[in-house]
Formats: C-alpha cells, sequence, structure tokens
C-alpha cells in the first residue's frame, strides 16, 4: 500500500475508535488514538496473517501488552478483515467478543489476552523464543505503553530477549508521555528509556514522530544486528487527531459523549 493509502486506513481506525468508545461509554480513547500509526503499519506492512485463517500455524504474532488500547487493536483488525465492523456496536458489552481488553479465544486476530500491564513483553519473548526453538521464521511484535515501563517484569523479560538473542522480536513502546495518573515525569519518571533498552541489550530506533508513517515504516523496516531484538521508542501524542483530546491526561479513559463525538468525526473526516 501507498503511504497515502495507508494514511486513509489510519484515518478510519481513528473514527472507529471514537465509534466505539461513544457507543460503550466507556474505554480508552487516548492511548488508543496514540499508537494508531504503528500498529497500522505492523499489520498493514510487516506482518503475515490470513483474516481468513486467523489460527494460521506459521502466521506472525502480536501482542498488545497495553491492552486497554484494545479500541485501536479491534479496529485495525477489522479493518484487516478478521471480523465484521458491525461488532464495534457490541464494544464492552456483556457476552460480546470485543471486550474491553483483548481475549484470544473470542476475538479472530487476537494472539495474548492482554490487560494486566507489565505481561505483554514476557508473553512475546515466549512466543519468539518457542518460534526458535521450533526453527520457524516467525516475526513477533509486542507494543507496551511508556508508563506501562515503571513495570520491573517489563526489564527483566528484555534482558530475557536479549540473553536468549530474539532477533525474530520487535518491542515497540508507544511513549506518548502520559499515563493515568498524568504524566510519567509526574508518577515515575522513566529517565532515558532508550539507554536503557540500549544497556539491556537491543537495537534501539527512537521514532521522533511515531504518528507520522514515513518515520514509523522506516524504524519498521530498519535492518538489525543478527542476534539483537529490536526496540522502537516511538514517541506520540496521546488523544492524536483529535483536537481536544490531545495531550490531555483526562482522556485516558473517558469516553466522548453525543456532542465530543460529533466533533471528533468532523474533525476526522
Amino acid at each position: 500500500m501507498t503511504i497515502q493509502e495507508l494514511a486513509g486506513v489510519c484515518k478510519e481506525v481513528r473514527r472507529d475508535i471514537i465509534n466505539m468508545t461513544a457507543n460503550a461509554g466507556s474505554g480508552h480513547p487516548g492511548g488508543s488514538l496514540s499508537a494508531v500509526e504503528m500498529m497500522t503499519g505492523i499489520f498493514y506492512t510487516q506482518m503475515r496473517v490470513d483474516p481468513k485463517n486467523p489460527k494460521w500455524e506459521d502466521r506472525d504474532r502480536f501482542v498488545l501488552s497495553k491492552g486497554h488500547a484494545a479500541p485501536c487493536y479491534y479496529a485495525v483488525l477489522a479493518e484487516k478483515g478478521f471480523f465484521s465492523k458491525d461488532e464495534f456496536q457490541n464494544f464492552r458489552q456483556l457476552h460480546s467478543i470485543l471486550q474491553g481488553h483483548p481475549d484470544a479465544k473470542k476475538v479472530p486476530g487476537v494472539d495474548a489476552s492482554t490487560g494486566s500491564l507489565g505481561q505483554g513483553v514476557s508473553i512475546a519473548v515466549g512466543m519468539a523464543l518457542g518460534a526458535k526453538q521450533l526453527k520457524k521464521d516467525t516475526k513477533v511484535f509486542v507494543m507496551c505503553g511508556d508508563g506501562e515501563c515503571q513495570e520491573g517484569q517489563i526489564w527483566e523479560a528484555l534482558m530475557s530477549a536479549a540473553h536468549y538473542k530474539l532477533d525474530n522480536l520487535t518491542v515497540v513502546i508507544d511513549n506518548n508521555g502520559l499515563q493515568i495518573d498524568g504524566s510519567n515525569d509526574e508518577v515515575m519518571s522513566l529517565g532515558d528509556l532508550a539507554a536503557k533498552t540500549r544497556a539491556f541489550g537491543l537495537e534501539t530506533i527512537e521514532v521522533a514522530d511515531g504518528n507520522d508513517l514515513e518515520q514509523v515504516l522506516a524504524a519498521l523496516n530498519a535492518e538489525t544486528p543478527a542476534g539483537k531484538p529490536k526496540c522502537i521508542i516511538s514517541h506520540t501524542v496521546k488523544g492524536k487527531g483529535v483536537s481536544f483530546m490531545e495531550n490531555q491526561v483526562g482522556w485516558h479513559g473517558k469516553a466522548p459523549n453525543a456532542e465530543q463525538r460529533e466533533q471528533a468525526l468532523k474533525e476526522l473526516a
């Protein structure tokens, strides 16, 4: 796909996020909107998947460690054809396949049930290590949040990825600078995140604007040395694409009302 076509997908994904959360009256639009370009880039340009056969053994794997960004994940999967967008009406409803966090037993295309922060990189390391043991060329991608990187388990998993030379693993950190209680620096400063991931043995690429598709694709396509897992630190804007949500911590876990939905969809037209 061209950059222009991918940009069109991203705009549609953003509209889906707004509609899903507005319909439910709950959800997490802020961190979903920040992740759109990276998640779209991964699914549309990097991953070997078959929407008609979501459990295909030789598919690549994706883990959304920041599971509350499920609206973005569901929107990308639906745009790819894993399930009908009609399901969006049931987001976060009892018995729906589209719960507030991804459920691998219910949602076609979801490889891991996530939501308890800090665990996703460990899951992805296990998948990547398993592929190596089976001598498969499976690629594994995992997206975690920057606030989530305050969890110690993230760092144990990164250390393991480097130790086992998992060059089939790409770890993406959606670095939008905000978490549920405020800015990262206010809650628990992460310091020099890139220096830390490099010190843990990952080939680290910083994306200055993680909501710019050209920069995102350049990072995803960058070759890394044999035996080194890749880490992409993607500097993004929480609530990207909707003016009144951008860089506002209050939109971490709050749905737009009818008037706000209308305004957001006009901006995303």
